[in-house]
Order: C-alpha cells, then sequence, then structure tokens
C-alpha cells in the first residue's frame, strides 16, 4: 500500500511515522509533503519520499491524508485535485472544524462524475506512539473503503466510525483530552514535589500509576465508580482526598473543559 502525506507537522508527522512504526506499510512506500526542507529531510532520513509538490506526492498513492490547519485545507484540497484518481483513491482530511459538506464541495468530482471515496478524521497526538483514540466520519465511501481505513488507524491505537453530529463531542473528550490528561499529570506531579518527592521522580510516579489506572480500566467489565470504591477505606485518606477534590469542583471543571472545548 502507498501513502501520501500532505502536511506533515505535529499531526501529519505523527501519522507518517505511526503507519511506519506499526509496520502497516514501508517508509519507501511512504511520500511526505511540506513546506519545510527540516521537516522533510527528517522523513527522507527515515527512508521516506520527500516532496514540496502536493500534487506529485498524491500521484500513485492508495491513501491520501491532507493533514493541515483548518484556514488551509480549502486551498490545499483545490490545488492538489488535479493529481488525484477519483476512482481508486481513499482521501482522508484530519482537520478540526471542516464539515462533511465542504469536504465533498472542495472535492468535487472528476471528468467522469465520480466521487472519490472521502473521510474526516481526528486522531490525537499519542498516534506517534501507537496509542491514539481516532474517530472517523465517511463522507463519501462503500464499506470497503470504512474498513480500509479505519483498519490502518487500528494500527495505531483504537478507532471509532461515528456520525459527523458527534464529532466536536468526540475531539473534546479524546483529542483535547490529551492535554487535560498531560495537565493532571503535570499537577499531580507538583502535588508530589510539594510533599517530598524529588522533580524527577514525580513524573514518573504519576505516569505509573495512570497505567495501572488504564489497565484496571481495561479489563472487560471493568467500571470506574467500583474501581474507585475498593481504594476507599471508609474514613480512609483516599476519601479525604477526593472530597477535598470535589469541594474544589474537580468535577465541575472537568465538565465545563470539555463543554467549552465544543464552543
Amino acid at each position: 500500500m502507498k501513502i501520501a502525506v500532505v502536511g506533515a507537522g505535529n499531526m501529519g508527522g505523527a501519522i507518517a511515522r505511526g503507519l511506519v512504526k506499526a509496520g502497516t506499510v514501508r517508509a519507501a512506500d511512504v511520500t511526505v509533503s511540506d513546506i519545510s526542507e527540516a521537516v522533510l529531510q527528517g522523513f527522507s532520513e527515515r527512508g521516506c519520499n520527500t516532496t514540496h509538490d502536493n500534487v506529485a506526492a498524491v500521484k500513485g498513492a492508495d491513501v491520501v491524508f491532507v493533514v493541515v490547519k483548518p484556514w488551509l485545507v480549502e486551498e490545499v484540497v483545490k490545488g492538489l485535485k488535479s493529481g488525484l484518481d477519483y476512482a481508486s483513491q481513499r482521501f482522508v482530511c484530519v482537520a478540526a472544524g471542516i464539515t462533511p459538506e465542504q469536504l465533498s464541495e472542495w472535492l468535487g468530482c472528476d471528468a467522469e462524475g465520480v466521487a472519490i471515496q472521502s473521510f474526516l478524521v481526528i486522531p490525537n497526538t499519542a498516534i506517534d506512539v501507537l496509542q491514539s483514540m481516532t474517530f472517523i466520519t465517511p463522507v463519501h465511501a462503500d464499506q470497503a473503503s470504512v474498513d480500509l481505513v479505519k483498519g490502518l488507524f487500528d494500527t495505531m491505537g483504537s478507532s471509532m466510525v461515528i456520525e459527523y453530529g458527534m464529532m466536536a463531542a468526540a475531539t473534546a473528550v479524546a483529542s483535547c483530552g490529551i492535554a487535560y490528561a498531560m495537565r493532571y499529570i503535570l499537577d499531580a506531579a507538583r502535588g508530589g514535589v510539594e510533599m517530598g518527592f524529588d522533580p524527577a521522580e514525580a513524573v514518573p510516579v504519576v505516569c505509573q500509576t495512570m497505567v495501572g489506572a488504564i489497565g484496571l480500566m481495561t479489563r472487560e467489565g471493568a467500571d470506574p465508580e467500583a474501581e474507585i470504591v475498593k481504594v476507599c477505606t471508609p474514613g480512609g485518606l483516599t476519601l479525604k482526598g477526593l472530597k477535598e477534590m470535589e469541594e474544589a469542583g474537580f468535577t465541575s471543571a472537568v465538565i465545563r473543559g470539555l463543554k467549552a472545548s465544543v464552543k
């Protein structure tokens, strides 16, 4: 399978690296297009093909990823259309806030009236370590194309096919959510330092605790409330800590932050 990635910034670069790390494709079958010579040099050293020419990048690819800032999507899509093979390629747009109607309008159809198999996709930055939670909205796609695109993202974490109406919520919980999880790690580590941990020790301690929590929660039938109860001895320290966090607005802050992410 041949892959083209147009736009190799934080997310585009992570997708290109993730596909190769996962063994989904060979580096030699990935073509990366970007305006930055330094970015392209890095991918060239990894064995990928590189170019500044988006049209050249997408020719011959089985799957085309466009991963640019939302305000650049229309310009980039219209600029590379001449290189697309609408009958055989799959087109994946990774950019928040783009609607199916917009993508369909910008892509249009080829001279024979064929619409390209297309998708709107939102991963998160953990795709770089093959642990993304990725959401996929088919725009114009048959089941074989849905299965192919989902299969690609499943090699780099977990993916879910959703209706476009859920994309904003999905972005808040899983894409923005990476930053929120990191903020908890940062603040918990700061608390550990205040209680005597060396700063170099505090982050690994919190991270391993998070890994343990995730391990417990990924067991079949696991429930967060039940797992919390197991730790909370009546009258014990965990209950006191949770009570203090709740009085400081922990639950409200989390939910309000998530809701603010979709406004």
